[in-house]
Formats: structure tokens, sequence, C-alpha cells
């Protein structure tokens, strides 16, 4: 393999606003730096079982329900412009062992399409922006791949001032907004992702997905007892990348830029972009099911303005104020904001 490139100059671009989307360089957290913390991270993100019934039902007393909470959510919302974010995997379809089989079922697209009618929807993914539309289908929502890093969104002139905004096209020749703060990167991540799918053919099970603007490496079919050896070989391989950062989900390694940009980051962006921002008629509601998500959650917990849904059948520690067992619950609660709408006449809350 070619000697990893450092890209140094992106840590001080000159002339444009670009640098105020990344973070600075910094090396591996400590965690990564001894085997057995590298493994307790990999365990603490990908639970293997649920907890016990009466740990859940504890839990749900701290994340209630949004189903059993649903009078108080909208009670919340009278009166006010709702904004819809979903992740995708884990939220709108189940996690699935092949990542390239995680479908919609008709039914769940149906739902994400009604509720699209009423209100603004966008799908907020880790995965690319594409990909994630091949799994949707719906020309009615805003997609954000790459964990907020690639979004196409609404033309409106506020988010026109934002450095690498251009215009372009969606699927049905409508012109829109492209935002892809980390354009950059690409020969870096196209390099890693090469690097890393030579990595997998060694593990059993390993998977990569290339997200265009970040990379995934799957160990969900990988036998636990061998988690520390692609753990240990993804960070290895990241020492030659400064400007790449690991973070962890549900049994997956995710290596992305050292940008000041997340999924949080992509719901201000998109409630700017549709004009929402700074309104206090408006009342997020962001619906995911991992750590990449915790971002979006915290935006909404700190501005305290909007309501962050987790998605899990086991107790684990959020910055959202709801709960959701499964993607059924989710469909579930989007047919009822469906039905609330059309009960007081709505429509499309833009």
């Amino acid at each position: 393999m070619n000697k990893p490139m450092t890209h140094s100059n992106l840590y001080s671009p000159s002339g444009t606003k670009y640098g105020q989307y990344l973070a600075s360089p910094r090396k591996m957290p400590a965690i990564f730096d001894r085997s057995n913390s590298w493994l307790d991270a990999m365990q603490c993100s990908s639970p293997t079982h649920n907890d016990t019934d009466d740990g859940y039902s504890n839990w749900m007393l701290r994340y209630p329900s949004a189903l059993a909470s649903f009078e108080h959510i909208i009670n919340h919302a009278e009166g006010k412009r709702i904004a819809l974010f979903l992740d995708y995997d884990g939220t709108l379809s189940p996690i699935v062992d092949n990542p390239d089989s995680a479908v919609m079922s008709p039914a769940m697209r149906a739902a994400v399409k009604d509720v699209a009618q009423y209100f603004p929807t966008a799908i907020i993914s880790g995965r690319s922006r594409d990909k994630v539309y091949e799994f949707v289908g719906l020309t009615e929502l805003y997609y954000a791949g790459s964990h907020g890093m690639d979004i196409m969104g609404p033309i409106r002139s506020v988010s026109n001032e934002h450095p690498n905004c251009t215009r372009s096209t969606d699927q049905q020749g409508n012109k829109v907004n492209l935002f892809q703060p980390a354009s950059e990167f690409l020969p870096m991540i196209d390099e890693v992702s090469k690097a890393l799918h030579e990595i997998a053919k060694e593990v059993k099970g390993a998977k990569v997905e290339h997200n265009k603007f970040c990379v995934s490496v799957h160990y969900r079919n990988v036998d636990e007892k061998n988690w520390n050896i692609i753990g240990q070989q993804v960070k290895e391989l990241l020492k030659g990348y400064p400007s790449l950062r690991l973070t962890h989900g549900r049994k997956v390694l995710e290596v992305r830029p050292v940008l000041n940009w997340d999924k949080g980051k992509a719901v201000e962006f998109l409630l700017e972009s549709l004009g929402l921002s700074n309104c206090n008629d408006v009342v997020p509601i962001y619906v995911g099911d991992d750590r990449t998500d915790e971002d979006a959650f915290k935006i909404l917990r700190d501005g305290n303005y909007g309501f962050g849904i987790l998605v899990s059948s086991a107790p684990k520690e959020s910055n959202a104020f709801y709960s959701l067992r499964d993607p059924s619950e989710v469909m579930e609660f989007l047919k009822w904001l469906v039905v609330w709408k059309k009960s007081t006449g709505g429509v499309l809350d833009i």
C-alpha cells in the first residue's frame, strides 16, 4: 500500500470558511491505547443481550415510552410546527446481519411517506446518502448521509451562505442545495477504505462499507473472541491518518474525518435550510437508536426546544427524553403523528 496521506493542509485551510468545520487534530483517546480498554469499548457499544424486563421497566421511568407519553408530546407541540428527523438502521429498519439487506418494510415506507405529507421530514444516517435513498425511495424527504456530511436539502438564501454548499438537482430534477463539508477528505477516505477491505478479508465475518465521507467496519458477524483483532488492526491503520477519527456504533466501527460536524450539526443545518431555526414555534423531534444519534439528542436537550427519542430494547444512558422499543413502535409513533395532525386539519408544517 502507498504511504498514507496526512493531509496536514486540511488543518490550515487558506482563505475559505471551510475551517470553521474543522476540529483540531488530536491523538487517539487513551481508551484506544490498551487492548482491554479497546475491547471494552466495542462490547459496551455492542451489547449481545437485552436486560431483564425489570431493568427495562426501571429504565423507562427515566426514558418513558413516546407512545405512552404521546399526549404530552402533542400538547407541547400544540400551535407549533414539528420538524421530524429520523435515523435509518435500527429505527426505520431492523438491524440485520447483512447491512446490504436492511430494507424498509412496505408498511414502514407508507408510514414515512404519510408523515412527510404533514411535517418536513429528513433521514440522517451513517450510510451514504445514495444508499439511504436507494433503501427508502421517497422523494418527499430530505436526506443526509455519512453522519450528516452529505446533505441534500431545500434551497434557502440562508443555507447558501455556508461554505461547501452548492446547487444541485434531485432525482426529479428539482433544484436543491448539496452540502458536503468533508469533500476535501474524499481521496483519503477512498484510500483508507481500500486498506480496511484488505484487513477485513483476514477476519471471518467482517465487512467494510464505504459510505462516501466515512467508512464503516461491521463486526456483527465476527466471533466475539476476534473483535479485538479487528479493532486493533483498524487502530494500527489509523495511526497513519491523524486527520481521521474512530467512533463506535452497534457492532460497527466508524472511520470519519476529524471534523466539527455530526448529526446534531446536520439537524441545525437542515432547520436553518428549512427556515425553522431560531423560531419559538418549532418543535424538532429526532428518532434514533445509536451512539451517533446522541449528538442530535444533545442538541435538542441543550437547546430545550425539541425531543430526542431513543429506539432501544435494552437500557442505556442517553441524551434522549423518550424511548421506543423497536422499529415497529417507531412506525406506530409516526402513524399517531399523522392521525393527530389530520384531526387538527393540518397541512405541511413549513
